[in-house]
């Protein structure tokens, strides 16, 4: 997808909470929250996707023993389900984590 600068925002805030409740309490709900990117075009032509961008060690001690794909799971899913619900209902957009490994591997 080609994506124009006039439509992409880097560490845009989120919108404030208004009363929104989510399900899961790992939810950021800080009024000062904030995405590394967005951007429109990304999925779908004029839809606005928000994207957060994790990189971490595959080789740290935490990680070593794990297969690598579960541990890019892993951070996948706690960016879901620190973002997804808010970007979805407040947003009104899509939300979609980028993870890396430090040895270049993406989830």
């Amino acid at each position: 997808a080609v994506v124009s600068t006039q439509s992409t925002g880097i560490e845009p805030h989120l919108l404030p909470i208004t009363g929104e409740k989510f399900d899961l309490r790992s939810a950021n709900t800080q009024n000062d929250a904030r995405l590394d990117v967005s951007a429109r075009g990304v999925w779908s032509t004029m839809d606005k996707t928000f994207l957060d961008i994790r990189v971490f060690n595959s080789r740290a001690p935490t990680n070593i023993s794990k297969p690598l794909k579960s541990v890019l799971i892993h951070h996948e899913k706690e960016k879901k389900r620190a973002y997804n619900a808010r970007v979805l209902e407040v947003e009104k957009c899509s939300f979609s984590p980028i993870v890396f490994s430090t040895t270049g591997i993406m989830g």
